[in-house]
């Protein structure tokens, strides 16, 4: 007669029945294991990129990071508040000098012109009619003074004749005193019409002086306003690209804001920045190498912006082979900036393993087909070697490719 399991024989008879499943279970994820260990601590010879410690020469270097840009540059700028009427070519397009980029709303500047013009030629008329005012007042005031003089010369021939009369005993005392009374009167008289004369010929001078000024102040601005005008009809300033224009007609556009920009696409240089820490190692006339893609472009910095914004200086390199066909613009480039010469320095190839002076964690092929791993101390450097500072010597061989994945690995084994 069958008797009823029990809940703990149930469970061992359920266990015993696992444990065969769970064993091979256990025996595939180690051997797994073995096989990711045994493939993470080995690499293809072919993989690598073997370099050789060496003594040599090292002119130091510092990076930035570059764009090519066209070596001329010209901003035109609206001269005038107005709105694009017509556009006559597009960005891309050759144009030569004088050829028509796009025409602004020249109808307010016009009116304005005009009436520059018509204010000229009142206050020419209001000149003429001056000179004429003037010249009658002079005219009258110069009749005066000869008059005045005709009477004081009159006034003078009797008082000699009372004082002759006086000398005989014809005459009295109190008529050659009239005399000399009438006489001294008339005389500082005719002073203050001279004096009178002569402050109308300064005040007349002076006020045509003022009108011509005037007149000279508004042909300056009537000028200004023809070159404005002149300017307002957009065209090219010389042969060249246009690589930006404001096509959008009917677009309001205020004085001094951008419509256009030209480039000479034949000729480049590359605008780069730098971190601010560096500053004191660029200077105008410092070396400088350009890598575009795999090929270096000599150079020579030549303009170094003064101050830092956002951490970084701002500088400019002249190429020396300025119209290379591999140049386009916008293009990002890696700068080199030459710095000190270092003679004798115990050396290595430069790669994407270095990232500034510091401890670095390298594998060091030994003779036994293996990679271990070694702390070594590295300096300065350049585009195309790193200064070793300690750690290695001269002979060995260092693998300076991506390691990555072997962080956690002292030793490696070459396949």
């Amino acid at each position: 007669m069958d008797r009823e399991l029990s809940k703990t024989e149930r469970n061992s008879a359920r266990r015993k029945k696992l444990l065969p499943y769970a064993i091979g279970l256990v025996g595939i994820v180690a051997v797994i294991a073995v096989m990711m260990m045994l493939m993470r601590s080995s690499v293809k010879r072919d993989d690598l990129i073997i370099a050789t410690v060496d003594t040599g020469t090292i002119e130091t270097s510092v990076t930035g990071a570059g764009s090519v840009v066209p070596a001329f540059e010209e901003i035109i700028n609206s001269p005038i508040n107005t709105r694009i009427v017509e556009v006559y070519c597009k960005a891309g397009d050759s144009v030569d000098v004088g050829t028509p980029l796009l025409r602004l709303d020249l109808q307010s500047t016009e009116t304005e012109l005009n009436k520059i013009k018509d204010q000229i030629e009142m206050k020419r008329y209001e000149l003429e009619q001056q000179k004429v005012n003037n010249s009658t007042r002079m005219s009258d005031l110069a009749m005066q003074v000869k008059v005045k003089e005709m009477a004081v010369n009159r006034l003078e021939v009797e008082l000699r004749n009372e004082r002759y009369l006086d000398s005989l005993g014809s005459g009295t005392g109190d008529r050659v005193r009239q005399a000399e009374l009438a006489f001294n009167t008339g005389r500082l008289e005719l002073d203050q019409l001279r004096q009178q004369l002569a402050n109308e010929h300064k005040v007349t001078d002076a006020g045509l002086n003022v009108k011509n000024l005037d007149i000279n102040i508004a042909s300056k601005n009537l000028g200004e306003m023809s070159r404005t005008l002149n300017d307002a009809q957009v065209r090219a300033p010389r042969k060249a690209t246009l690589t930006f224009i404001n096509d959008q007609i009917g677009q309001k556009v205020s004085e001094g804001e951008k419509i256009a920009i030209i480039s000479d696409l034949s000729h480049f240089k590359v605008n780069g920045e730098i971190a601010d820490s560096y500053g004191d190692r660029i200077r105008v006339g410092s070396k400088a190498v350009v890598k575009v893609g795999r090929e270096r472009m000599a150079g020579t910095v030549s303009n170094v912006t003064p101050l830092s914004r956002n951490g970084v200086i701002s500088f400019s390199v002249r190429l020396d082979d300025d119209a290379n066909s591999r140049l386009r613009s916008g293009l990002k480039t890696d700068v080199y900036i030459m710095c000190d010469v270092m003679e004798d320095a115990t050396r290595i190839k430069n790669g994407t393993y270095y990232t500034g002076p510091g401890i670095y964690e390298l594998f060091v092929v030994n003779g036994d087909n293996k990679l271990v791993k070694r702390s070594v101390r590295l300096g300065e450097s350049n585009y195309e070697y790193v200064e070793v500072v300690d750690g290695l010597k001269e002979g060995d061989q260092v693998a300076i490719n991506d390691m990555k994945r072997f962080n956690n690995t002292s030793t490696v084994k070459i396949k």
